[in-house]
């Protein structure tokens, strides 16, 4: 041992905080899956937890003592200074050293109430000190005792340990410190990111299981905790930055656009919950929505735009084809988050990346599953990229197909599989389950038309030099998605399968416009053996599509979702588009009149002309802009409030 000190000098108690915090937290891992080992049915199943969590493990003490660790090899000496820092350094590692066994300590009794690791609900406790207190005394003091009891022994050992840690130590010589402090600095960051992606590590990166607490045991509950805030602290609410409406008007607002009777408003909990009747006699076809990346209406002719997507405009042809589309954002987030909850944008991130989301938060996949369906999602990238992973698992979805999954594909770009790949996954997925009798919702998030633009050469004519542009790649994914439908129009599955097929975004929301419409406009169409074609211009938003689908498949049920039926009339005055530009809210109407609501300023009215893409300045109704300012504020109402949680029981009908 004493030759081991020696040999890490000045780091040796930097190595040893780092090799008891391992030990802690690998241990109440253990102990927990112990707990819940009924949840961890295979072998596999345990290896990956205990796996996952070391990196979990290894970066949280990366970020720990990244900062100690450096300073450690710059101020380090036999001198009063270094006493100085010594004493210091102990004051950080027995801090952290505490941080960790408390958390752990917690972790049980939280699991106990909330079925996941301390979150951000550990965290708003703390903003109630006394209320928290009062009922931690009068419910829970067996685990106070335990609590304090914990405290007071790592503290304590804590204190000692490092104590022998900083004695005798060898101190290097001061030429090798900068030469030290350098690579302590590269293996720090290295530890804490995990990843040489674009992004470090997260929960989504190491998420594998349907079960959200499966997936919580992988990590630590410091860094769940952490990880937790920093996401509370991005979470800008509506109604920090927008004209304040009472709550009770903005229900009130909200439920009277939606194209559903009052009397059919059954919980004053659930403001907008809503029995969905499907008027489809045939129960149960599949639902397939195929999400494509960037595709805006800009690039689809019969929308008015360039001739880069023939596939497309022969398929709005073949179904039923929306050609006042608008959709809610400007990131697949935000689109993924109108297409699969039917939840409104808000000023903050879509709900998608939101920590109080990531479970219990109604997705169209959650109905279908307690339908007995299969929930998909097939990716050709990374699925825990933007967090997707997380959110799917936690919401719903119970199979997850990615890159990873992919055998042998043609071609990979940055990234991933190219959408000829995706298709030929997602064909065999929906083979193999139409076989297994199973039916089946997925979600078929495309990839090629994104920056840098990769796609397999020799397969489209291009439509402009280089070979790697926007318009390329555009017609590159409209090839694709051509092919696949046509192959999946000869198939198995065709017959009992609704297709949406719908962008989640334009590639660009650039201008001057406080919001600019018309780079909102986006194609989608609904296909199907059981879809008549027609043309369908009628002002439509992408939070429609989700209860749309639903009646299509013969789905009905409780939901909280404010989107209408589009299989049903909507009256001109409830037709609407919702857009949110960063933190600008845009509402349009079936008049073309906008209502731009801005942060810490009052709503601005103009008309939309479609033909140019401009406004024009024009005072409108008051109504309207009632309209507009509730549904700015609903999403992050709903969200804080839980109006838009998933449901115990989806089927009693009323």
């Amino acid at each position: 041992m004493n030759t081991f000190k020696k040999r890490l000098g000045v780091l040796y108690p930097v190595f040893m905080a780092a090799l008891v915090i391992l030990i802690i937290f690998s241990f109440s891992r253990l102990s927990l899956a112990i707990w819940m080992y009924d949840r961890l049915p295979s072998l596999d199943d345990w290896l990956t937890v205990l796996a996952r969590g070391i990196r979990i493990d290894i970066s949280s003490i990366s970020y720990l003592l990244i900062l100690p660790a450096l300073l450690t090899t710059l101020l380090s000496f036999n001198n009063i200074v270094g006493k100085i820092w010594n004493w210091l350094l102990r004051v950080w590692i027995v801090a952290g050293l505490w941080l960790v066994v408390y958390m752990e300590v917690a972790t049980p009794p939280f699991i106990l109430q909330y079925d996941l690791r301390p979150n951000r609900n550990f965290i708003e406790y703390l903003i109630y000190p006394k209320e928290v207190f009062s009922m931690l005394w009068t419910g829970y003091k067996l685990e106070l005792f335990i609590s304090l009891v914990a405290t007071v022994l790592t503290i304590y050992l804590g204190w000692r340990w490092t104590r022998s840690w900083v004695s005798h130590m060898h101190y290097q010589k001061w030429y090798w410190r900068p030469i030290l402090a350098v690579l302590v600095v590269a293996l720090g960051v290295m530890g804490a990111r995990s990843t040489l992606g674009h992004r470090p590590l997260n929960p989504a990166l190491v998420a594998f299981s349907s079960d959200p607490m499966v997936n919580d045991l992988i990590l630590n509950s410091s860094y769940s905790m952490i990880f937790a805030a920093k996401q509370m602290k991005a979470e800008k609410s509506a109604f920090d930055v927008y004209p304040v409406m009472p709550a009770e008007e903005v229900i009130e607002v909200v439920r009277n656009s939606m194209n559903v009777a009052e009397k059919n408003f059954p919980s004053s909990d659930l403001p907008t919950l809503t029995y969905h009747q499907s008027p489809v006699k045939n129960h149960g076809k599949n639902i397939v929505i195929i999400l494509m990346e960037s595709h805006g209406a800009r690039y689809v002719k019969s929308l008015g735009g360039i001739d880069t997507s023939p596939n497309l405009d022969r398929l709005m042809e073949d179904g039923w084809a929306f050609t006042n589309m608008y959709s809610t954002g400007t990131r697949s987030v935000r689109g993924i988050e109108a297409v699969i909850t039917g939840f409104t944008p808000t000023p903050s991130r879509a709900v998608v990346k939101l920590g109080k989301s990531q479970t219990d938060f109604f997705t169209i996949a959650d109905l279908l599953r307690s339908e007995g369906y299969v929930t998909q999602f097939i990716y050709g990238g990374e699925s825990h990229f933007d967090n997707m992973k997380s959110f799917f698992l936690g919401n719903g979805f119970t199979d997850i197909k990615d890159l990873p999954t992919f055998d042998s594909p043609k071609f990979v770009g940055s990234w991933g599989a190219s959408d000829e790949d995706l298709y030929d996954k997602a064909d065999q997925e929906f083979t193999k389950l139409n076989q297994m009798g199973k039916p089946f919702f997925s979600l078929v998030f495309t990839s090629s038309n994104h920056t840098p633009y990769e796609y397999p050469e020799g397969t489209i004519e291009h439509y402009n030099s280089p070979k790697n542009t926007l318009e390329n790649a555009v017609k590159y994914a409209d090839y694709a998605v051509g092919k696949f439908i046509d192959k999946a129009k000869k198939s198995s599955y065709w017959d009992n399968t609704i297709f949406l097929v719908i962008a989640d975004h334009d590639s660009r929301a650039t201008g001057s416009l406080p919001v600019p419409v018309g780079h909102f406009h986006i194609p989608a169409v609904i296909l199907g053996e059981s879809v008549s074609p027609q043309k369908d211009d009628r002002l439509v938003s992408q939070i429609d599509v989700a209860p749309t689908l639903l009646s299509l498949a013969g789905i009905s049920g409780y939901t909280p979702m404010i989107g209408h039926d589009l299989t049903k009339p909507v009256p001109l005055d409830k037709q609407r588009a919702l857009m949110q530009r960063d933190r600008n809210f845009g509402w349009l109407n079936a008049n073309n009149e906008l209502v731009v609501i801005r942060p810490e300023k009052g709503p601005a009215t103009y008309l939309y002309d479609p033909s140019s893409d401009s406004l024009q300045e024009e005072s409108v109704d008051p109504d309207i802009v009632s309209q507009a300012k509730a549904h700015a504020l609903w999403g992050s109402l709903a969200y804080e409030q839980d109006y838009h949680r998933a449901l115990d029981n989806y089927q009693s009908q009323p």
